[in-house]
């Protein structure tokens, strides 16, 4: 084995170290794997820029500039999920004499520095709608939660009958109930993209659509370590750039494009003579300063086949951006229903959607998530769903709280501890159990003790800090009343309500997360919810 390709090993080795742990934290159903696997998700740029995690930042960029862009190729799960998708197409395709799988393309600069300057500003003025949508990381989460941990789930609820008609319960059967259509739909257009510019172009999306990606092209392009032709050694046999998910090789001129080169070293491994080497390049010896940026074309006599390449490229670019133009179309439609039952409005008024606690505000986690639903997955009781466009553009696609079958526990604070862009901030259980996301809001003309003379008292019994109180009503009835003093807005009162289907107690949100007073001792409940809860 040549020397250049145990580097190709080890990224292989250092990507699956990476990439495997992430997918299965994202597909972890049963909650499974240590907390502390979360750890992993905030070494993301994205995520560690969104959140000002500085000291990531910078080592992200010191590597970039001393190895290269090592990060994509091996940090990234979108980067590394591109690689299998490139993988799976290849295996068992016909490799004929001559055959190109990839071609040196000049790169989009107009393009991507636009699309990294665009993003910068938005970022800036608190708009994260295209960190949202670019984001390499948070479309990768959407496609773990939304395609694959469904088709898991259904595969262990597979089991969970075929062995339950052996009379074996060691695998339970579980509910899907937090995939909606526009996540399924998100994660599919997202998947969809990856997989036509994979196929057709290797690495376009990480070379021109995501500004991660850009923003590692400035500093790479300068690293110090850096693969280089050995021109006394090279044949110009042009495998490095047949194999080159880059594009970045031009194998006439002898140039590669750092700019663009995500260091998988399938070139150097591809190599009979080792004619291209991964090594320290001094500014001073630099030989491919200007690079393939401004290598001239020297093809004068374009074939019919290249042609209909450029043809069949300018097609599949306008394809795709009609398909993320669908995005929006397809997400309204499809976030008018959850489980294939049509949702229903909090009130005749139009509320906003109920943020998790540690999003400190409406506004802030409007601006900071970007919609990844790693807290959708690891929710215990399954309360964060993600959202279409019922609440707007600027909210598509991040978890609102929604009490449907369940509620938020008392102390439960683990949404906050993996958000990794801290759109939900960390929280102590004390300040959890203070925190108010919302007030529960009654309405007596649907309560059954109104309109069917019944006793039910649910809520109250369901209330942890017993804000929801019972008081005398009609003879020996008594009614809920609620103490906005004491809620929190957790929806234990909601997610127990019998009344349907408008419930007769409900959340109202808070824009603005306020502080309550801790409920005394002897007030604090510890809630079981049973099957009928009343």
């Amino acid at each position: 084995m040549k020397r250049t390709n145990y580097l190709k090993g080890l990224r292989i080795i250092l990507a699956i170290l990476f990439f495997v742990p992430i997918l299965l934290y994202f597909i972890d159903f049963a909650n499974i794997l240590p907390e502390q696997m979360h750890y992993l998700l905030h070494i993301q740029l994205m995520p560690a820029i969104l959140g000002g995690a500085i000291g990531i930042i910078i080592i992200q960029l010191l590597l970039a500039l001393i190895l290269g862009r090592i990060y994509c190729s091996t940090f990234c799960p979108a980067g590394v999920f591109q690689d299998v998708i490139n993988r799976i197409f290849c295996i068992g395709k016909k490799k004929k004499k001559g055959s190109r799988r990839f071609n040196y393309h000049k790169p989009y600069n107009w393009l991507r520095y636009s699309i990294l300057g665009v993003t910068t500003v938005f970022t800036l003025l608190g708009v994260s709608e295209l960190c949202l949508l670019l984001d390499p990381y948070s479309n990768f989460g959407r496609i773990a939660t939304n395609l694959f941990r469904p088709v898991v789930m259904g595969c262990n609820n597979l089991l969970s009958d075929l062995l339950m008609k052996m009379d074996s319960y060691a695998v339970y059967h579980v509910t899907i109930s937090t995939v909606t259509a526009a996540g399924i739909s998100a994660g599919a257009i997202a998947l969809i993209v990856f997989s036509v510019m994979v196929i057709f172009r290797g690495r376009l999306f990480c070379n021109t659509i995501c500004p991660i990606g850009t923003l590692l092209s400035l500093f790479s392009r300068y690293s110090l370590f850096r693969i280089s032709f050995d021109k006394d050694t090279c044949t110009n046999c042009g495998n490095c750039e047949h194999t080159c998910k880059a594009e970045a090789i031009n194998s006439k001129n002898m140039t590669v494009d750092t700019s663009r080169c995500v260091n998988c070293f399938n070139c150097t491994s591809s190599c009979p003579k080792d004619g291209l080497k991964y090594r320290f390049i001094s500014r001073k010896n630099e030989e491919t300063k200007k690079a393939v940026i401004t290598a001239p074309v020297c093809d004068s006599n374009i074939s019919v086949a290249e042609a209909k390449e450029f043809n069949s490229r300018r097609n599949f670019l306008t394809t795709s951006a009609m398909l993320a133009a669908s995005v929006s179309v397809v997400s309204a439609f499809a976030s008018r229903t959850v489980n294939g039952k049509k949702q229903v409005s909090h009130n005749e008024e139009k509320w906003d959607p109920l943020t998790p606690p540690g999003s400190i505000s409406l506004d802030r986690f409007k601006n900071k998530c970007t919609g990844c639903q790693i807290c959708v997955v690891h929710c215990p009781t399954q309360v964060l769903r993600p959202t279409g466009l019922e609440y707007g553009l600027d909210y598509m696609l991040k978890p609102r709280m929604a009490y449907i079958n369940s509620y938020c526990n008392y102390s439960c604070t683990i949404c906050s501890d993996v958000c990794p862009v801290e759109a939900i901030k960390p929280l102590s259980k004390n300040e959890k159990e203070t925190t108010q996301i919302g007030v529960a809001t009654f309405f007596i003309d649907r309560c059954v003790v109104s309109t069917k003379n019944q006793d039910c008292g649910a809520c109250s019994e369901h209330c942890p800090t017993q804000a929801v109180h019972m008081v005398p009503y009609k003879g020996t009835l008594t009614i809920p009343q609620v103490n906005p003093d004491l809620c929190i807005g957790c929806g234990g009162c909601e997610s127990i309500c019998p009344v349907r289907p408008m419930r007769a107690i409900l959340i109202k949100p808070n824009k603005v997360h306020k502080k309550v007073c801790k409920p005394k001792a002897q007030q604090q409940k510890k809630v079981e919810i049973d099957d009928f809860g009343f």
